[in-house]
């Protein structure tokens, strides 16, 4: 009864549809405006099986923060709380909404134009029809091709657009009102060119090795986990500023196949040469030759997970390995947690949990 009472405070136009409460509908306000919604609630009032219908109207504001209302569903433990929650949700959500239809002035429109034209439209990749986001391109020294997008509020030029890079580093903008996309394209253009570097770095990787994680690496992504042999890789984190400096390395597979290499690195780290490449320096530290693509196909040394029988499971490849040198099958960490907490024989310390090997009993 006090949970009905404090629904009807909080939502007195959402009122109860049976006598069990398990259906509920009416309308829920939000910066002045009300919709209509219609909550049905199970039997037993469990909020995570509960179902939500509303109008098109309010599914077209709420289609960004799906996600968010389902987990709030999931961890709220009544309709009150979770309505608290929809409301906050819901003034966010049609207060962005309303910023986005502001109308603009004629002299935003022909500030745009003329920018673009300055620029040159062989540069504009994209323009949606309502001129709010733009998508400039350019090439690199190098050939590569990069974008960046801008989303623009109706005070442009007085405020500067939000830019949208794929850089490893913050890509922030100098502006001043008397700016303009001419400004922001050359910042562009002087940041990717001191990111060369580590490009060029990663990209040798990704040309001469066989990376196993990332599967397709974005030009935002710092690590690389790099095929040693069968069942044993380094993880390397290249840092952006510095890409010629040694990177975090850290090796995963059998004890007696990554120590060996773990002791050759931490010997040989005075050899680090930052005059010659960073794939180079790892092949003269660790004494090794990397598997190359032009030699080997990457089922040569990529095992499956011994446990669900496939190579990536959520993206991911098997990093984890069983010791005994006989066995080292990989297996999915996700996999292997799951396998080893279903045997009575295996016993867990803090975050380590030791058993059996599923595929060598060892």
């Amino acid at each position: 009864m006090a949970g009905a009472r404090a629904l009807l405070r909080l939502c007195p136009l959402l009122l109860p549809q049976d006598r069990h409460g398990t259906a509920y509908e009416g309308f829920v306000t939000a910066q002045g405006r009300d919709f209509h919604i219609r909550i049905l609630l199970p039997v037993d009032l469990q909020l995570k099986n509960a179902r939500i219908e509303c109008s098109w109207r309010l599914k077209k504001i709420l289609h960004g923060y799906r996600h968010i209302l389902k987990q709030r569903l999931h961890s709220c433990p009544d309709l009150v709380s979770f309505m608290v929650e929809l409301k906050t949700v819901l003034e966010i959500a049609v207060k962005n909404t309303q910023d986005l239809h502001i109308p603009r002035p004629p002299e935003y429109y022909s500030c745009l134009v003329r920018d673009l034209e300055i620029l040159g439209w062989n540069k504009v990749a994209y323009v949606d029809t309502g001129l709010t986001t733009v998508k400039l391109k350019a090439e690199d020294s190098c050939g590569r091709q990069h974008l960046i997008t801008l989303k623009l509020n109706a005070k442009y030029p007085t405020e500067p657009p939000d830019c949208l890079v794929d850089f490893p580093v913050p890509f922030a903008v100098s502006w001043m009102p008397q700016n303009s996309l001419i400004d922001i394209y050359n910042q562009f253009l002087a940041a990717l060119e001191s990111l060369q570097e580590f490009w060029d770095a990663l990209d040798e990787i990704d040309g001469k090795t066989w990376v196993l994680e990332p599967e397709n690496p974005t030009r935002s992504a710092t690590t690389r986990r790099i095929a040693i042999g069968n069942n044993v890789s380094v993880n390397v984190e290249v840092d952006p500023r510095h890409p010629n400096m040694l990177p975090e390395c850290y090796f995963l597979g059998a004890d007696h196949a990554v120590n060996p290499l773990r002791t050759k690195l931490n010997n040989n780290m005075h050899l680090w040469d930052p005059e010659i490449s960073l794939l180079q320096n790892l092949r003269e530290l660790l004494e090794i030759d990397f598997p190359s693509r032009t030699v080997l196909e990457k089922s040569d040394f990529a095992k499956d997970c011994g446990i669900c029988y496939a190579y990536r499971l959520d993206g991911s490849a098997p990093d984890q390995v069983c010791d005994d040198p006989r066995c080292g099958q990989p297996f999915h960490q996700a996999c292997l947690y799951e396998w080893l907490q279903g045997l009575p024989t295996s016993r867990q310390s803090f975050n380590v949990i030791f058993g059996e090997c599923p595929y060598c009993n060892k």
